[in-house]
């Protein structure tokens, strides 16, 4: 995964007062747990710019006056208007033990299907995996070039020795959907079978269709 260096200040007080002061003066209020303590800290805002505002997964180097960890951003909260970020939770990455990651979903390869005219679709573009910090990719791979008009590929088909895969299992991350142009392309169903055999000639203009051969009639009994 890769890795990007942040530096921060602990927080002296803590408290709804504190964490306006600091949003006010450029600075975004942080928790860091999961190892054997946990530690208010501050970061400046901007150095949130490519960590999440990327489709990337970081696992994140901090300097915290001094102490150093590693880290995943387990969440992080925004302002509903402005769209500020407002705190953001970290995750430590403790060697040997599991994290709960979103990791980015990459394609390759061109689906069978979109070159029938249909369109590759990505359903979900953020899998969220459990793994040790030493085994989290920077994203994951599908092959998508075997894909059909109508065909998926599901989490349950998804497979790592590595990684656990915790979104449902019926999901489809990936889609080839059936476009309109697709459609009109593919043959009508029976269209084969009404066309004439070669040679055959078709009925007249105006020229009814042959009537059903006519039961025998039986002769008139004589009186």
């Amino acid at each position: 995964m890769k890795t990007l260096s942040i530096s921060g200040t602990t927080r002296e007080n803590v408290g709804t007062k504190d964490a306006i002061k600091m949003r006010k003066g450029g600075n975004v209020p942080c928790i860091l747990y999961g190892g054997s303590e946990q530690l208010n800290f501050m970061v400046e805002e901007k150095q949130f710019s490519k960590l999440l505002y990327t489709p990337d997964a970081y696992l994140v180097s901090l300097d915290i006056n001094g102490k150093q960890a590693k880290a995943i951003v387990q969440d992080a909260q925004f302002d509903r208007v402005t769209d500020k970020i407002l705190h953001v939770d970290f995750m430590e990455a403790v060697p040997g033990k599991y994290l709960t990651v979103k990791i980015p979903v990459v394609t390759h390869g061109s689906p069978v299907g979109v070159k029938k005219g249909g369109k590759l679709q990505t359903k979900i573009r953020r899998l969220t995996v459990k793994g040790l910090v030493d085994d989290l990719p920077d994203h994951i791979t599908l092959e998508v070039a075997h894909l059909e008009l109508g065909q998926s590929i599901l989490i349950k088909e998804l497979n790592n020795e590595k990684l656990k895969f915790l979104d449902p299992q019926n999901a489809a991350v990936v889609t080839v959907r059936t476009t309109r142009e697709a459609e009109a392309a593919a043959p009508a169903p029976g269209a084969s079978a009404a066309t004439p055999a070669a040679g055959a000639a078709a009925p007249a203009a105006g020229t009814a269709a042959p009537a059903a051969a006519k039961k025998e009639e039986k002769p008139a009994a004589k009186k």
